[in-house]
């Protein structure tokens, strides 16, 4: 048994074998995931922005250019608007490489799928310039640090980052009786507290309405980003930063419990009620045995996983333990599809690569139907195989691995390369249909779209 564990640990909750890495669990794939809790891998920084300086590069070298174009005032509007293209793109590009490359050469690849497993959770997307460069500031500056620590934490932390708060709209959003609402006329943005609640905590059934939702956005006044026609400070220009002037003043009652007290209090002591309702952790546990264990996750595994939640107040460390440990954790089926940036991530470790040019990955990402940053709605990218298993998904899964292939050439070695890469997962009928390819290239191509390496 510990064989086909070994082969389950990397595939299922890793983010796929290279070659060697089986051997070298040598059986102890359960020890190798327990490991990894609480260690994450550094990822290269070098040209990457943080949420601040992407907000100042943003202003400085997008805006002024954008306003040239409108005013008619640029030299060259065709080479302008090339400029700004290259502008936005340099910001996603970036971090889809630096995040790329560090899965392609951890040895923690369960660390890291749980890393993008909140990433998706609290999902930012790029629709608009601004967020070209923001979005992916998030997942390094908000996930990847808070990821095995308290869900408490991890939630005010991805709610009060700068992106989450521009992408739903909460910067903009002010209190209709504090000095400016009622001066100005701007009013309430619900957006960012719909989502807490429907998304990241208590799900869709979780028990709240219209008036909870009203409540949090007006708990979450005040939280915007700085910025000089707020007259903000030097220094807070770009960041978070809570600003009680556009704060909704006085108490909310949020689920039944009231919040007064500090103005700059009230949300983030929100947060941390909704982090411990018992309706959040059927949420999350629900959400983990989905993506981990099976589309439709078994009760059994499903209450496994929410008792170790209530039990440890959120620590997500233990909830990591719990979710390998589930009944159902190591069944030999394999219950799950890969999503395209998975399969793309497990195929390039399968050969070793490890050297990327960011346009080729950004053009096999796209091509393959999944960018990192650009899911289609705050939901996140979906995970189930009803969404990605599709005849014309299967196409384009077989023109990447066709591809692959034919780079790989003489140094493909299908026969060799599926026992190392699937372990006990490769079946007798595909390790047959690789030996009898008529080629290597062929070979490889019918490993990469066997059964047993599309799923995990």
């Amino acid at each position: 048994m510990s064989r086909i564990e070994t082969a389950i640990a990397v595939t299922r909750f890793g983010i796929g074998a290279q070659p060697g890495e089986l051997a070298a669990i040598d059986g102890h794939g359960r020890d190798w995931l327990v490991d990894q809790i609480g260690r994450i891998d550094a990822i290269d920084r070098t040209g990457l922005r943080d949420a601040r300086e992407s907000i100042v590069y943003f202003r400085q070298e997008y805006q002024p250019r954008l306003a040239a174009i409108q005013n008619g005032t640029a030299e060259n509007p065709g080479t302008a608007r090339d400029e700004l293209g290259r502008i936005l793109r340099s910001g996603s590009a970036a971090h889809i490489a630096a995040r790329t490359e560090l899965a392609l050469r951890t040895g923690t690849g369960f660390s890291e799928r749980w890393i993008r497993f909140w990433s998706n959770h609290f999902s930012v997307a790029i629709t608009s310039p601004p967020m070209a460069l923001l979005a992916p500031t998030h997942e390094l500056e908000a996930i990847r640090p808070n990821a095995f620590g308290r869900f408490e934490d991890l939630l005010i932390a991805a709610e009060l980052h700068p992106a989450m708060l521009f992408y739903l709209d909460n910067a903009q959003s002010v209190g209709p009786n504090s000095r400016p609402g009622r001066r100005r006329g701007r009013g309430l943005n619900e957006n960012l507290a719909r989502e807490i609640l429907e998304l990241h905590t208590l799900g869709v059934d979780g028990g709240y309405s219209q008036d909870d939702i009203v409540s949090l956005a007006k708990l979450l006044t005040g939280w915007t980003i700085g910025n000089e026609q707020m007259r903000h400070s030097d220094d807070q220009i770009g960041r978070t930063v809570f600003d009680g002037r556009i704060h909704e003043p006085g108490a909310q009652t949020l689920l039944g419990q009231r919040f007064g007290g500090t103005a700059r209090d009230q949300a983030p002591d929100a947060l941390r009620m909704l982090a411990r309702r018992p309706q959040t952790a059927t949420f999350i546990a629900t959400k983990l045995a989905r993506h981990f264990i099976a589309d439709t996750p078994d009760a059994v595994d499903i209450a496994h996983i929410r008792a170790r939640f209530i039990a440890t107040d959120g620590d997500l460390a233990a909830l990591a333990q719990a979710v390998i440990a589930a009944p159902g954790a190591f069944t030999p089926e394999p219950r799950k599809f890969k999503t395209p940036e998975e399969y793309l991530v497990s195929a390039f470790r399968a050969l070793n690569i490890t050297q990327l040019r960011p346009r080729a990955l950004g053009g096999s990402l796209r091509a393959l139907g999944q960018i990192p940053f650009r899911a289609p709605s705050p939901a996140g990218w979906p995970d189930t195989e009803s969404e990605w298993g599709g005849p014309d998904a299967l196409m384009k899964r077989l023109d990447f691995a066709n591809e692959l292939a034919r780079r790989a050439g003489a140094n493909a070695r299908p026969r060799e390369r599926g026992p190392q890469i699937l372990g006990s997962r490769l079946q007798g009928g595909t390790a047959l249909a690789i030996a009898a390819a008529e080629s290597a290239e062929q070979g490889l191509t019918l490993l990469l779209m066997s059964p047993e390496f599309l799923r995990r």
